[in-house]
């Protein structure tokens, strides 16, 4: 495997490698400030404009604006093309649907004859610091969401208010700045693991699902979230971990296609360290009755999910507020099925299921899970709260499950049930189910896009490396 060339900044001791946040030299204006205005603003519904609730459009929050200058000039530094909210590099059409302007590129192929890895899109990719046994090795990553408007806009990501309520959970990850502008984090991952999956035995109308074994292809420490707190604030992204020294994110596609062969491969061509960029692949879902509901997953808080859907296993996530509990907390729910439909009926709405994507070879089918709301809601967060459904009628009976109203409506007839692997917690306290209950599994899955059937077969952007 190919290693990083970690780059040593010169210190004579550990605490002279951060750059104080707090103290009173002002290095880069990044203290004195809380950064907080504009997170409550939520009336703006869409959050992405800045135009609602963000004192701090003018300017006036130069936290934001010097947090931005840092990240972005990173991305320079490195190669790349930092997002100019005044001018992006890409202007997507309406057709295209991108929740997260700073995308440098979406190819938006679903025919898995023509790409292997299915759609996928192209990412700004900053790089950053962990700190392992008292030494730095560099850790690249992307950023997906804010918790502040401000710097929501100025990075081209989504604004996520309710991320800030994970400061104080435990399940969060503080940071510094480093004295060459970038975030050094509490945590590291280990990339080096081989992702392993057992289908599981039938088991009345299960299969496949849940799985008989599992071993995840990366792992966090216990000190790893992507749940991140910027120095000195209460403003939180999310910063998702795609690669270093020990290998890469089992979602960066293998351009020899979707094999496990060579995953961890420094040289893939989809990981371009020296353009500031990498290429992830996106999964599909559905919302509100519509297909294509297209996000990446990172980490989970769980070894099962991370092993199904080629994520990181990070178990800090599962200190988050607060399971199967919504609105209240930083997460969402959804909705995975444990036995979906795993052959196509002719009615052009495919497969569904963590049964399918278990049984298939590296998830060449996605389970494609039903959400509810999407990244324009002010209500939306990243973090996804696992609420399975299972199946109570043989396979043929199944239906695709493209909604949460018509899993409220088979939830009601006893077409489905919640899973029997669900924890169960917090029953009713759900606004969006009151008869679904929660797994207390966790999943990172940033939503992109979800493009008109017009875009589909499409390429907007620049989205190769």
């Amino acid at each position: 495997m190919k290693k990083l060339n970690i780059i040593f900044v010169a210190f004579l001791s550990l605490g002279l490698f951060f750059a104080s946040c707090e103290g009173e030299d002002g290095r880069d204006g990044i203290d004195g400030v809380d950064g907080q205005d504009g997170v409550d603003g939520q009336d703006g519904a869409d959050g992405q404009d800045g135009t609602d609730g963000a004192d701090g459009q003018d300017g006036s929050n130069p936290m934001m604006v010097n947090a931005a200058d840092l990240l972005l000039t990173s991305i320079e530094t490195d190669g790349g093309i930092p997002y100019d909210a005044d001018n992006p590099a890409t202007v997507y059409p309406e057709e295209a649907n991108v929740f997260l302007p700073s995308v440098l590129g979406v190819d938006y192929t679903v025919d898995r004859a023509v790409a292997p890895a299915g759609p996928t899109a192209r990412f700004p990719l900053f790089q950053g610091w962990e700190i392992v046994n008292g030494t730095p090795r560099e850790l690249y990553y992307v950023i997906t969401e804010a918790s502040d408007r401000e710097l929501a806009r100025l990075l081209g990501v989504i604004y996520a208010p309710r991320m800030a309520s994970s400061i104080g959970s435990g399940g969060e990850q503080n940071s510094q700045w480093s004295d060459d502008g970038r975030l050094v984090f509490e945590g590291t991952v280990d990339f080096s693991f081989t992702r392993d999956l057992t289908p599981g035995a039938a088991n009345g109308l299960l299969f496949g699902f849940p799985p008989a074994s599992v071993s995840p292809g990366a792992i966090a420490d216990e000190n790893w979230s992507s749940y991140v707190v910027l120095p000195g604030t209460d403003v939180v992204i999310n910063a998702q971990p795609v690669a270093n020294s020990t290998g890469i994110h089992d979602r960066i596609p293998n351009p020899n296609g979707n094999t496990q062969a060579d995953e961890d491969d420094l040289n893939n061509p989809n990981l371009a360290i020296n353009q500031a960029s990498v290429v992830m692949q996106l999964l599909d879902g559905w919302h509100n009755g519509r297909p294509y509901y297209f996000h990446i997953v990172t980490d989970t808080s769980a070894d099962g999910p991370a092993a199904i859907e080629l994520g990181v296993f990070a178990p800090k996530l599962a200190n988050l507020p607060s399971f199967g509990n919504f609105p209240g907390g930083s997460m969402l729910p959804f909705s995975p099925t444990a036995n979906g439909r795993t052959s196509d009926t002719g009615d052009g709405l495919g497969f569904q299921g963590l049964n399918t994507a278990s049984l298939s070879d590296r998830q060449a089918m996605d389970p494609t899970n039903t959400f509810p709301i999407d990244p324009r809601d002010p209500e939306y967060a990243p973090m996804w709260d696992a609420h399975i459904t299972e199946f109570t009628v043989p396979e043929d009976e199944r239906v695709i499950l493209t909604s949460f109203d018509l899993i409220n409506e088979l939830l009601a007839d006893g077409t489905l049930i919640p899973f029997r692997g669900n924890a169960n917690q917090y029953p009713g306290s759900n606004s969006l189910s009151n008869l679904l209950t929660a797994t207390g599994a966790i999943i990172n899955c940033p939503v992109i896009s979800q493009p008109f059937s017009s875009a589909i077969g499409q390429q907007y952007g620049d989205p190769t490396n």
